[in-house]
């Protein structure tokens, strides 16, 4: 399991080849899913230019770690990686990363949804956006509908 929070941009496809390569379970996955969250331009009626994700390090890593934990309990998972960006992000920047392995698709599918439902709607990240008329915190996440 790789959970990693960072201030760099990151490519996901990149990041999801390297770590599959490094798995010592050759054989064993029949599936992977994964999701990945960009920067869009827009929230809720409002044209946004950027954002700036803000967290306490130690409680936001242990709360990753509670919902990986979770996900390897209620799930069947051989491997799961999240990577989630804080700091200055930019229109179009990969935000978050979640890829699962597990030995059947709905496994992987239900539990990568799953830990991308708990990473928006409880982990501990506070969003600014910047927008064309000023800034301003995001009070709600977008629900996953």
């Amino acid at each position: 399991m790789k959970i990693n929070i960072c201030e760099n941009s990151f490519n996901s496809y990149e990041e999801i080849d390297a770590y599959e390569k490094k798995l010592n379970a050759k054989g064993k996955f029949g599936a992977t899913a994964s999701f990945i969250g960009s920067m869009r331009n827009f929230n809720e009626d409002k044209k946004i230019e950027s954002m700036f994700l803000e967290h306490y390090p130690d409680m936001t890593e242990s709360f990753l770690n509670q919902i990986a934990n979770d996900a390897q309990k209620r799930f069947n998972l051989i491997d799961i990686l999240i990577l989630h960006r804080v700091g200055q992000i930019e229109i179009s920047e990969h935000i978050a990363l979640v890829a699962v392995w597990s030995e059947h698709r709905k496994e992987a599918f239900e539990s990568c949804r799953f830990i991308m439902e708990e990473l928006k709607s409880r982990a501990p990240f506070w969003k600014k956006e910047k927008t064309t008329t000023g800034t301003h915190w995001v009070k709600n996440n977008t629900p996953g509908t």
